[in-house]
């Protein structure tokens, strides 16, 4: 029998040590975020099933245990702060099908080149990081948390190869990288050319679209404005047996998006579309140009219930320091010269900050005045 051993540690060397052990036992593995809440992550433990649970004190057997099958090597936590999480299983031969097309597409040379992992490995960004470098046999540094000197550090030691979210380009260079894989959330402006945009679901063990191009043996397709994937590195199932691909192998992904020039666009999650006046209004291309006005220092764009228009398109703004909130009609001006009238939002709202996730992702349902 293969058991689902949750590993509770820091990131380093004794959560890759551990990791190994793991998967030549034949187990697969939970990495759990620390930090978590205790009552999160007794959640977390509960709703997923591990046989044991090693930390850094030792090791328990919480009750309940619910077996893995042969080859399953990862179960990832999608969620773990509200309601029950939900535990993507990822098997051996995905996350080697994920690791190849990465390493790959960026060139990848285990001789030359070492990954930085600085991203949480309880979340499928920083653990694909290490998962390449174990399958490819490159070497990696990894850290527990983002601090910006360590980076740093790890580039002056020959980190060549990292990924980051969004939020932490302004706090550190990273011109010293080959490449820096960019996920989580929408692409800040003017980004560097060393950097990467990826597109990926923890269901698909990373990123499948690089520059909007599929990696090599991945399929994407959009029916209805929904974004399809299908390829050797999508989940098994999830941890309680649901298996959401389809008879032909395809994932809806829950992202509306559509292909122009053979290059896939992304426009986010269905779920966030404003529909204001009877037409469609996706957040993520008018945060885009919202976000090069030089007094934004952060912004949201949600739809708040209007009793004309259903839905009234809102920017959400942090003001940059020093200067003063823009008006209305500027931002409205900057969007209709790029996006249909109908996106430009109608209200203006500022706050002191944006809900984000840890990954960087804006929590849309949380954004209020």
């Amino acid at each position: 029998m293969n058991d689902l051993v949750a590993l509770a540690l820091p990131a380093g060397p004794e959560f890759i040590d551990e990791l190994r052990r793991c998967w030549d036992d034949g187990d697969a593995v939970l990495p759990v975020d620390l930090r978590l809440p205790a009552p999160a992550r007794e959640r977390l433990i509960s709703a997923l099933a591990p046989a044991r649970v090693v930390e850094p004190g030792g090791v328990h057997a919480p009750p309940g245990a619910v077996p893995v099958e042969p080859g399953d090597a990862l179960v990832v936590a999608t969620s773990g702060t509200t309601g029950d999480p939900r535990g993507v299983v990822l098997t051996h031969d995905a996350v080697a099908a994920s690791a190849r097309a990465s390493s790959s597409r960026l060139d990848v040379d285990p001789a030359d080149d070492r990954w930085l992992a600085c991203l949480p490995l309880s979340h499928v960004g920083g653990l694909s990081v290490v998962c390449r470098a174990i399958v490819t046999g490159t070497s990696v540094e990894v850290h527990d948390g983002f601090d910006p000197d360590a980076v740093t550090d790890a580039v002056r030691r020959g980190a060549t190869l990292t990924s980051m979210v969004p939020t932490m380009l302004g706090r550190v260079a990273t011109d010293g990288f080959r490449r820096v894989l960019l996920g989580g959330s929408s692409m800040p402006p003017g980004r560097a050319a060393n950097t990467v945009a990826t597109y990926g679901l923890t269901e698909t063990g990373s990123g499948v679209v690089y520059e909007h191009v599929p990696l090599d043996g991945v399929e994407v397709r959009v029916v209805d404005g929904q974004i399809g994937v299908r390829g050797p590195m999508l989940l098994r199932c999830y941890r309680d047996g649901i298996v959401p691909t389809d008879d032909d192998g395809w994932l809806p992904t829950g992202d509306g998006g559509s292909f122009v020039d053979g290059r896939l666009e992304v426009f986010g999650r269905i779920g966030d579309m404003i529909v204001s006046g009877g037409e469609n209004v996706w957040p993520l291309p008018v945060e885009s140009i919202l976000a090069r006005h030089d007094a934004i220092a952060d912004v949201a764009v949600v739809g708040r219930s209007d009793p004309e228009w259903g839905q009234v398109v809102t920017a959400v703004v942090v003001v940059a320091d020093g200067r003063e909130l823009p008006a209305i009609d500027e931002l409205r001006e900057l969007v209709r010269a790029e996006l249909p009238a109908y996106c430009a939002p109608r209200r203006l709202e500022a706050v002191a900050a944006l809900p984000r996730t840890a990954l960087g992702k804006i929590r849309r349902s949380a954004v209020t005045t």
